[in-house]
Parts: structure tokens; C-alpha cells; sequence
């Protein structure tokens, strides 16, 4: 790899604050009228989302000529270098829609399959945090790591409802009442990627969820792991980025992982 990650990551932080500064002034005078279903499920997506991309994708084909694509609003390009950017322009568009947050955009990069950079800035906070492969992991320059948390029984949790669960509800239903009796707590913030970011910024213990997608994780599950945390499958496996589950953690994924473990089939 002869490129400069370095030089390069600094170059996404600033295509990903610019076009948070464009999603944040969107969210000021938002038209509710203007939001799609993609499907008969709650999954929505704005003219903002796509703009996003569209912004996105220029920039980073600028800065990384030949490199692929891989983004939730259906921008898929193979590239010609080996480098892939997973891209999520808007994750938690339900929340942008009601101006709840958290909403961030999300920025993975991989070469030859393998992640190389992450960067994930939630917009309405102004935080950013990126990491790439021989750096630590910073939030708005200050390195961050996971929690010291060592119990269960003293983490703080997050995790999510996929849009399509109705098949998996009941189980992911009793792993989360499980874990409210053994835990501080279970949080639903509505943005996988600021979910892992919290995780890898030690705010959060752990988070799990499924029915993923590629473009919700790469940039997160990235940085928890540069932070010193874990990510894996439910099975506890590898195939985290494409399979569609993901278990993250500190010192507590074992723990968790065992719980998830018990009622997944």
C-alpha cells in the first residue's frame, strides 16, 4: 500500500465535517415531505441522505483516485486500486427526520478487504473520531480508548431494532431483558456507527445488534477495535462486517457475547 494514510485521514476528516456542517444545516428548516420509505418496513431515507452521498463520493474519488465503493444509497463501484470506501452519508436518518439525535456520517476504508481507516462524526455534538491503521484512536484530537470496565454487571450497554426483525424479535427481546437485570443498563440510540464510536470512546460498554449492513460498522467496529475493544459475530467469528451481526465490547464482550450466545440460534 503506497498511499499515505496519514495525509489521506486527514483529508476525510475534513470531507466528513464539511458534509456534516451541510447535514446540520438541513436539519434547521427540514421538509418532513421530502422523506422516502425504501421499504413497508420504517425504513426511511431524505433528499439529505442522497446529497450526502452524492457529496461523499466526489470528494473521496478526488482524494483516492481508483477507489471503489460501497455506500447505503446504492452507490457500489468495484475500483481499480484495491481501495474500497463503506460509506453510510446519513446513519440515523429516522432521527434526522424528527431532529432527535444522534445522526452521523460514517467513513470505512479498506484495502484488499482488510479496514485501514475509520472516521464517524456525529454531527449535532461536532465530535469526530477517526483512527487509522498505526494511529491510536482521537475524538476532536484527544485520544480516546475503551472503558476499564471488567464486569457485566457493571457495563452500560446499547444496541438496536433492525427494520426487518420480526422473525428474530422475540429473541433479541429476551437477550435485552436478560441484560437489563444484569447490567446498568440498555441504551437504543438509533445510529450503529455512534453507538461503536461511544464503545470505542469508552461512553458505552458494549453494543450489539443484527441485520446489519456493511456501511452501518465498517468505520465503527474499526475504531473499537484501534481503541482496544473486540468485535465479533454472534458466533464469535470474524464475519462481523458483512454478516449481518455484530458484538462489540471492552473487557466485557466475552460476557456479553456468552449471553447473546445463549438465546441465538
Amino acid at each position: 500500500m503506497s498511499v499515505s494514510l496519514d495525509h489521506l485521514g486527514m483529508q476525510v476528516l475534513d470531507v466528513a465535517r464539511t458534509t456534516g456542517a451541510f447535514i446540520r444545516n438541513e436539519a434547521l428548516a427540514f421538509d418532513r415531505g421530502r422523506i422516502e420509505q425504501k421499504t413497508a418496513f420504517n425504513n426511511l431515507v431524505s433528499y439529505v441522505d442522497k446529497e450526502s452521498e452524492r457529496r461523499l463520493v466526489d470528494a473521496l474519488a478526488k482524494i483516492l483516485p481508483g477507489s471503489g465503493f460501497l455506500a447505503e444509497e446504492g452507490t457500489q463501484e468495484k475500483g481499480s486500486t484495491g481501495f474500497q470506501w463503506i460509506i453510510d452519508p446519513l446513519d440515523g436518518t429516522t432521527n434526522f427526520t424528527h431532529g432527535f439525535p444522534p445522526f452521523a456520517v460514517s467513513i470505512g476504508l479498506a484495502f484488499e478487504g482488510k479496514l485501514v481507516l475509520g472516521v464517524i462524526y456525529e454531527v449535532q455534538a461536532d465530535e469526530c473520531f477517526y483512527s487509522w491503521t498505526g494511529t491510536p484512536v482521537f475524538l476532536n484530537g484527544k485520544q480516546v480508548y475503551v472503558a476499564g470496565t471488567t464486569t457485566l454487571e457493571k457495563s452500560l450497554l446499547a444496541t438496536g431494532f433492525p427494520y426487518l426483525h420480526a422473525d428474530k424479535m422475540d429473541t433479541h427481546l429476551a437477550i435485552i431483558k436478560q441484560l437489563l437485570y444484569q447490567t446498568h443498563g440498555v441504551r437504543r440510540l438509533g445510529s450503529a456507527a455512534t453507538d461503536l464510536a461511544y464503545v470505542a470512546c469508552g461512553r458505552l460498554d458494549g453494543f450489539f445488534e443484527y441485520h446489519l449492513s456493511p456501511w452501518d460498522v465498517a468505520a465503527g467496529g474499526f475504531l473499537v477495535r484501534q481503541a482496544g475493544g473486540t468485535v465479533t459475530d454472534f458466533r464469535g467469528g470474524e464475519e462481523w462486517l458483512h454478516g449481518g451481526q455484530l458484538c462489540s465490547g471492552n473487557a466485557i464482550h466475552g460476557a456479553l457475547l456468552e449471553v447473546i450466545r445463549a438465546h441465538w440460534a
